[in-house]
């Protein structure tokens, strides 16, 4: 079953039944020690999955939920492994969107739903690019049309009496301070101690055709100098396409602003990788808190990209396969 939530569309199945969550876990190609999120109708459904509920849990619920949130908590015995991958914590959700509600409420259950594409390849935010991914293969989608944010959920992990941000998604850390108080931003050093989580691994939410992040004053030079070896370019830029360019490059323009790239930047790379191109381009975002989720999902996407890369003062040189 596919699911649609506000965020990314994705792929719906009983979260208290294992042999469900095996055919996720075999249709996306997805590593079994990897978790997946747990989506319920309310926190007090949320409760039932968790043997703690700290304070700071309760001040982010009932602040975002429903919402593009999601809180890693320690485990009941609800949750098995197969949830889990393995670990003693679960990650759980409350979506906002109306479709997503009323599959909760009809089902009754709760619907561990990770992305509906292939492991490590860009989310889906259209049934279409359901279809694209999976075919005849997910025999039920619902249609809800385009998703409302376009970047998957903040997630937040409420452990020892500690609240930290370990994926940033539309729900920025300032905005989980001022609800919250203290909340650290997860940082690389520490990631050997902090619970696994959906779409953190350094290599993720990658296109098929190899992409390297440039910096803007030098995306117009680096998609020529691709060009001029033969190689067909596409860029995708926070500005117009300058006049004259070879019709080698394909260029799209993107939204100066974070909440609309947000919501266009995944349909933005699909429809580039499905263009026959050899190399894209990507401009590097600004700096500051509403850019730091598309920020992340460009990194990881980058660093999921191998082939010809970027050359030059302003390229990304770092693209291969990380471990």
């Amino acid at each position: 079953m596919q699911v649609l939530t506000e965020t990314v569309y994705g792929l719906g199945a009983d979260a208290t039944r294992p042999e469900a969550l095996e055919r996720i876990y075999a249709l996306k190609g997805r590593p079994r020690n990897h978790p997946l999120i747990v989506h319920v109708a309310d926190a007090a459904a949320a409760r039932a999955w968790t043997r703690e509920w700290p304070e700071g849990a309760q001040r982010l619920s009932a602040r975002f939920w429903p919402g593009p949130l999601t809180l890693v908590l320690p485990r009941s015995p609800l949750a098995p492994d197969a949830v889990t991958g393995g670990q003693d914590t679960v990650a759980l959700r409350v979506p906002s969107h109306p479709v997503a509600r009323a599959l909760l409420q009809a089902f009754g259950g709760a619907i561990a739903a990770p992305s509906a594409n292939r492991y490590g390849h860009v989310s889906p935010t259209r049934v279409a690019h359901v279809r694209e991914e999976f075919g005849d293969s997910v025999p039920v989608v619902l249609d809800g049309g385009d998703c409302d944010v376009g970047l998957e959920s903040t997630i937040v992990m409420c452990l020892g009496g500690q609240l930290t941000l370990l994926r940033p998604g539309a729900i920025t850390l300032g905005a989980l301070r001022a609800v919250a108080g203290d909340v650290r931003a997860g940082g690389t050093s520490a990631a050997a101690a902090l619970p696994r989580t959906p779409g953190s691994t350094p290599a993720h939410y990658a296109p098929r055709t190899p992409l390297a992040l440039v910096e803007g004053g030098r995306i117009t030079a680096e998609a020529l100098a691709r060009a001029g070896t033969g190689l067909r370019v596409g860029v995708l830029a926070l500005r117009a396409a300058p006049a004259g360019l070879p019709a080698a490059i394909h260029w799209l323009a993107a939204a100066a602003d974070a909440a609309r790239l947000g919501h266009d930047l995944y349909a933005m790379l699909r429809d580039l990788d499905r263009s026959g191109l050899d190399q894209l381009l990507v401009e590097r975002v600004p700096a500051g808190e509403p850019w730091d989720a598309i920020r992340d999902r460009l990194a990881r996407a980058a660093a999921g990209s191998a082939g010809p890369q970027a050359t030059g003062p302003g390229a990304d040189n770092d693209n291969g396969d990380l471990p």
